[in-house]
């Protein structure tokens, strides 16, 4: 999980600077921002390679991973962190493409990924008996696919072809990227070690509760899928505007994501109360008494999550926008408040509410999260502004 959040992290911030560069109309740049792109990822994934497959043995002394399993979760461990290069190839083609302007292939590539990782998990693992080698070899093979989908499409785009033998380094370049993107892949790990907190505290209050709060969170997953597409689209958008300094279309483009963003939250909180128990039987098993007890549970989280799911949007909006901004310290800064209200919340409302204290905990910390970033969208917006204001004052006039 956290190796993933790295990932995701660096790479999205290298995006920022591709997006700008196609704003900016300047092919130059932009091939050199690919190639950065790319160097940059390549060493990512040598580091993370290395450092995690260094880590897994005394990860298993501090997690006190239990002696019975230690050997499969090493193995297994070991087999997926082998995959990293092709997770990061996979992210950071992705990224070059939706920067670029399409959406649909890292679309389709993470469609065939699920695909084959179901059917080559029923293969490995029923058809050959493989274990977690083989559960662990369906993820890595589903991820090749994915980066070799990608790397399809973006071989056929000019502008995205890398001649390695030309390579020059652009030290300038490469900083600015790494400057975008550390403070994001910082906030996906705060943000994760927030829910790592949170977890601990939902463990304490028993199977029953555990269970119904899972199931709701396997729900969030779904029912937040929107906005993180939503947040992809803005960064992109956010990022060729401000290259091209567009700046009044970023303001636009800001109220018409959040305005469809609501609408959405809208027809996805009907049917969650509508349908919401039904999908959550999918994933609550036991005896009846133990089924009712915990569809209890998850039916009131999910009741509270989508009511206030316009929360959840804005705040995928907003730090998209300020991310494509190339803001990505306040969106860290946003991050940290919302790991610190997530921990501090779950102590202190589990106190008062019990277990609904936790419900509650995950609101509050989108809330702490978005006054953040709409102060922080308010402050960056004005300053370019005038920023641009100042530039056209000082232009010569024409005669």
């Amino acid at each position: 999980m956290f190796n993933s959040m790295l990932i995701q992290g660096f790479t999205q911030g290298f995006g920022i600077q591709i997006s700008k560069m196609v704003g900016e109309n300047d092919s130059t740049k932009l091939k050199q921002s690919i190639t950065n792109s790319v160097v940059l990822s390549a060493i990512l994934s040598i580091i993370l390679l290395v450092g995690m497959q260094l880590i897994i043995n005394p990860a298993m002394h501090i997690l006190r991973i239990p002696l019975e399993i230690r050997d499969l979760s090493v193995t297994y461990l070991r087999v997926i962190f082998a995959g990293i290069p092709l997770s990061v190839a996979y992210n950071i083609l992705a990224v070059i493409l939706r920067s670029l302007g399409n959406s649909k292939t890292p679309l389709n590539a993470m469609i065939i990924s699920t695909i084959s990782n179901i059917v080559l998990d029923i293969l490995f693992v029923v058809g050959f008996q493989w274990g977690v080698i083989g559960a662990a070899a369906a993820t890595v093979i589903s991820q090749l696919l994915s980066a070799l989908y990608c790397f399809t499409q973006v071989k056929m785009i000019a502008v995205a072809k890398i001649n390695f033998k030309n390579i020059r380094p652009d030290l300038a370049g490469a900083a600015t990227m790494l400057k975008l993107g550390t403070p994001m892949a910082l906030q996906n790990m705060i943000i994760t070690v927030g829910g790592v907190v949170l977890q601990s505290f939902v463990d304490s209050y028993g199977v029953i509760f555990m269970a119904g709060y899972i199931a709701t969170t396997k729900l969030y997953g779904i029912i937040q899928c929107a906005g993180t597409a939503y947040g992809f689209a803005m960064v992109t958008y956010t990022g060729q505007n401000r290259g091209a300094k567009q700046i009044k279309r970023i303001r636009q483009g800001t109220k018409s994501g959040i305005k469809v963003a609501i609408i959405s939250c809208l027809i996805i909180a009907v049917l969650m109360f509508i349908f919401g128990r039904q999908l959550l039987g999918l994933f609550i098993s036991g005896t009846p008494e133990e089924t009712q007890l915990a569809m209890n549970y998850a039916y009131d989280f999910l009741r509270i999550m989508s009511i206030c799911l316009p929360i959840l949007y804005v705040l995928h909006i907003i730090r998209s926008v300020l991310q494509g901004l190339g803001h990505t310290m306040i969106t860290m800064v946003s991050g940290l408040f919302e790991m610190l209200v997530r921990v501090g919340g779950a102590f202190l409302l589990s106190l008062v509410f019990g277990e609904r204290g936790l419900f509650i905990t995950e609101i509050l910390a989108w809330l702490a999260a978005d006054i953040v970033l709409i102060i922080g969208y308010y402050i960056s917006m004005k300053k370019i502004e005038n920023t641009s204001v100042c530039h056209n004052d000082n232009s010569p006039s024409s005669v």
